[in-house]
């Protein structure tokens, strides 16, 4: 009997494994596909067929149009989910824009980021496993893919002329190589280059790349489809080797580290634009604090940031039908028994991703916060001798302050009784007046040329860390004009800003980058460090190591010239010269 049900279970077992078979080999590149799994585990890439070869276009006429489509698709996804990973620095701003649109905050960057690794695992999966159309109508999910790609590079193009070409270059080249390998290997049936001078010559001319034993296998298709491409992606790799890098300079000639200005405080430790927000900047080395100033109806200057209320307090359970309106619109008594804390403190969606997680005296303290007045704000600049800076918005036309709310803010600014010097002036209108009124005040402008602003009598600049390009800050830098940088959170970003000798950033992410003791990537450039091991062995007394005074802030007048930058020399200590000779050795 056990034979028997052995001999009748066993034509049912055969079957199912061949029916499991028959749409592996119906849905799959059966043969690229045991190759690619045998080469894993046995480093054998040489498909072993007992059958002969199948034609290399196997699918059908659709699929072989589209074919292109999908490539394209998978390199587009690809180069959109590099952009976005380095697009870290911009995914709060990115945040703040949509929450404009929809009313609702939430981590909509993160959710773009899931996107485009969806997009990208997608299209993986239909190129390199060769997987046949096992979704309805994956031509329109294709032809989709190319449109979402499409309008996300309408905008790349639109607001980052002057980078994309370089990357797409770099990252299309990148990104083909899987699929030019893939056709070569496909076309491994072609007639060989094994005899006649071609072969001749390349016995004579390559030896030394070790390439002859592989050369002669290849077909002359397979060479005019890799030659080029190895020889273009060659050229992009030399490429750098002529760029110039920031953080590529020799270390004596690094500058000081730049000076933070808090962006509407700490907003990853306190509610932005709260006392407790500018108390956390102060407390971790902030050396000016940065806000928004708005004007009430009853003319009253307050911080805040948004054209509503709607994310920053608590409008909508005490006046649902006013979340909409502008907060110039209220008068200064009920803006002020507004709760400004607890959706920083108590809500499940934070306003940044990464933000560590409150103590509970900390919770406590944000979840009691309150809109504060201007005044507030340079009471506490006064007391701990911190510059201010802020953006100062127009009240709405019929606002009862339209006319004069620059010289409301001038005059809160005078009964402060705070020091002019500590004024950042960053609005560009009736500079004049204010000049004639507050002659302290140091006056900074937006991305102006030189032209205007040798004009207007500026030497401070703040703008935008994506507008400020290598030739720009050369030129900046030539006119002896300070800049500061917004908003720069990463910590790579600081580092570019600090090698590029930029005076100060504006920054959400004090905490961290305060913390930073050395930029990033900074490498000394290896001929400086071939000709120090030279000139260190022809001579018995070591190269002496420099040291240059350090600027207390690029906002105050100081007496170090350029001589004090070059000449002074310290004695080298003893230990850190063994260990420079070590690492040089």
């Amino acid at each position: 009997m056990q034979n028997v049900d052995r001999i009748d279970t066993e034509p049912q077992e055969t079957r199912r494994w061949r029916e499991f078979n028959s749409w592996i080999k119906r849905n799959f590149n059966y043969d690229c596909y045991v190759t690619y799994l045998f080469g894993c585990y046995s480093c054998e890439w040489e498909a072993k067929q007992k059958k002969p070869r199948r034609p290399l276009c196997c699918c059908s006429l659709i699929d072989q149009l589209f074919y292109p489509w999908l490539i394209a698709a998978f390199c587009l996804t690809m180069l959109l989910l590099f952009v976005w990973i380095e697009c870290s620095n911009e995914y709060n701003g990115f945040n703040w824009v949509v929450f404009l649109g929809t009313g609702i905050w939430f981590f909509w960057s993160l959710v773009l980021l899931s996107l485009f690794w969806i997009l990208v695992i997608y299209t993986s999966l239909l190129l390199c496993l060769e997987v046949r159309m096992f979704i309805l109508f994956p031509q329109i999910l294709i032809l989709l893919v190319l449109a979402i790609c499409s309008f996300f590079f309408w905008i790349l193009f639109t607001y980052w002329k002057e980078r994309w070409l370089t990357i797409g270059l770099i990252s299309m080249m990148v990104m083909l190589a899987w699929p030019v390998a893939f056709y070569v290997i496909h076309l491994e049936g072609e007639v060989p280059v094994t005899s006649g001078d071609f072969q001749m010559i390349l016995h004579f001319s390559l030896p030394f790349f070790g390439l002859f034993p592989i050369l002669p296998t290849f077909s002359a298709l397979q060479l005019a489809v890799v030659l080029p491409f190895f020889l273009i992606l060659l050229c992009l790799y030399v490429v750098p080797w002529g760029t110039h890098s920031p953080c590529i300079q020799e270390k004596d000639k690094l500058g000081p580290k730049p000076s933070f200005f808090g962006h509407r405080g700490a907003p990853m430790l306190g509610p932005e634009n709260t006392m407790m927000s500018f108390e956390k900047a102060v407390e971790h080395g902030a050396f000016g604090l940065e806000s928004d100033v708005q004007i009430s109806y009853d003319k009253v200057p307050f911080l805040m940031h948004d054209y509503n209320l709607r994310r920053t307090t608590n409008i909508l359970e005490v006046m649902p039908n006013a979340s909409l309106r502008n907060p110039t619109s209220f008068d200064w008594d009920f803006l002020s028994t507004l709760n400004a804390g607890r959706w920083f403190s108590h809500s499940r969606v934070k306003p940044f991703y990464h933000m560590k997680p409150l103590s509970d005296a900390d919770r406590e303290k944000a979840s009691k916060q309150k809109i504060p007045k201007l005044m507030e704000l340079l009471k506490l600049a006064q007391r701990e001798k911190k510059m201010v800076i802020f953006d100062l918005q127009a009240p709405p036309r019929k606002h009862p302050a339209r006319s004069s709310y620059i010289r409301l803010v001038v005059s809160e600014i005078l009964d402060s009784q705070i020091e002019q010097h500590l004024i950042a002036w960053l609005p560009g209108s009736q500079r004049d007046y204010i000049r004639k009124r507050a002659p302290g005040f140091q006056h900074m402008g937006t991305f102006y040329t030189l032209k205007e602003l040798a004009k207007e009598n500026i030497t401070r600049i703040n703008v935008d860390y994506k507008r400020l390009y290598y030739n720009g800050l050369r030129e900046y830098k030539a006119a002896n004009i300070s800049v500061n940088l917004y908003i720069v959170n990463e910590p790579w970003l600081f580092s570019l800003a600090w090698c590029s000798r930029i005076h100060s950033v504006t920054t959400d992410n004090i905490q961290v980058l305060n913390e930073i003791n050395h930029p990033y990537f900074f490498m000394v450039s290896w001929l400086s460090r071939l000709f120090l091991h030279i000139w260190q062995n022809r001579t018995s007394v070591p190269h002496p190591t420099p040291t240059f005074p350090t600027l207390q802030s690029p906002w105050e007048p100081t007496n170090v010239t350029l001589e004090m930058w070059l000449s002074p020399f310290s004695p080298p200590d003893p230990s850190e010269v063994l260990r420079e000779k070590l690492i040089l050795a």
